[in-house]
């Protein structure tokens, strides 16, 4: 975390707007576009939605993998800065992109984390709300098994199916039920 920091520290001077240059022309940035690409990970993690617009224009790509197969746009969401996820959906970052790895969606993390106002604003992008990771497990899925109560409702609200079965045979209301959220299973079984 320090060390990310301590970067985007190091890097504000570069890709904050420069003073024109003496004939009148603005000054060029040494800013490269793949470390722009990795400035706008941190940015993402941190919340530095300031950041955001500049490190585009240097040459980021919103819809770019980080080494460990995230998005910007997942690691903002993750991390519940909902202004930076504004900021990236401006861009055009994909909210349906899932990561490289997994599989899983920024509404699956946000599901995750139990971050509603997130899950909210992304149920409004039109990805499909029964999006499915690698193990076949969807946002509902995973609201469930953390107790989201209001992610439930929302993910319902917007059309989750409760009848879909992930690679190992269970459904929202058994992953409920494992984790003993029993009463969330009986509304999920309805």
């Amino acid at each position: 975390m320090f060390r990310s920091l301590l970067t985007i520290a190091m890097s504000m001077a570069v890709v904050a707007p420069l003073p024109a240059a003496a004939n009148g022309q603005a000054a060029q940035t040494s800013l490269t576009s793949a470390r722009a690409q990795q400035l706008l990970f941190d940015a993402a993690r941190l919340g530095r939605t300031d950041l955001i617009p500049a490190l585009v224009a240097a040459g980021a790509d919103v819809n770019a993998y980080d080494p460990r197969g995230y998005t910007a746009l997942i690691l903002a969401a993750y991390d519940g800065n909902a202004d930076t996820v504004e900021a990236l959906l401006k861009a055009k970052a994909d909210p349906c992109k899932p990561d490289a790895t997994q599989g899983n969606t920024a509404q699956m993390g946000v599901a995750f984390k139990g971050l509603d106002a997130l899950a909210a604003r992304l149920l409004s992008t039109g990805c499909a709300v029964n999006a499915r990771n690698k193990q076949g497990q969807t946002a509902l899925m995973m609201a469930a098994m953390f107790n989201r109560k209001a992610q439930v409702d929302l993910l319902l609200t917007a059309g989750a199916k409760t009848d879909i079965f992930d690679m190992e045979g269970r459904t929202a209301a058994s992953v409920a039920r494992a984790q003993g959220n029993d009463s969330l299973a009986a509304k999920l079984e309805h």
